[in-house]
């Protein structure tokens, strides 16, 4: 029995909708590391899982935007993927030379 698609609220509900959810939560989750991480560090902290976490979700947002062939949107969420992308080299390559500090 094959339940998709189907409407909730006039939107129609697919695997692809299902997958913008997920990709979108995972998104959403970088935030909820990122306050954890500072509420424990008791200062403003940003981990280096919340730019893992900024990778993954924003590669899945894009895959799922692509889909939806929207140039502005395509446009603007490869612009943040490169950024994020561009942090955690930064980070890896700090770290190497022992300019980060772990709290």
């Amino acid at each position: 029995m094959n339940i998709f698609p189907f409407t909730i609220f006039g939107f129609v509900i697919d695997g692809w909708t299902l997958f913008g959810f997920f990709a979108q939560f995972l998104f959403f989750l970088r935030m909820m590391v990122q306050w954890v991480a500072s509420e424990r560090a008791g200062k403003s902290y940003i981990p280096v899982a919340y730019w893992y976490l900024s990778v993954v979700g924003s590669m899945l947002i894009f895959i799922y935007i692509l889909r939806l062939r929207d140039i502005v949107l395509v446009s603007g969420q490869a612009l943040a993927l490169l950024i994020y992308i561009r942090n955690i080299f930064l980070y890896h390559r700090a770290r190497s030379t022992k300019e980060i500090i772990e709290s």
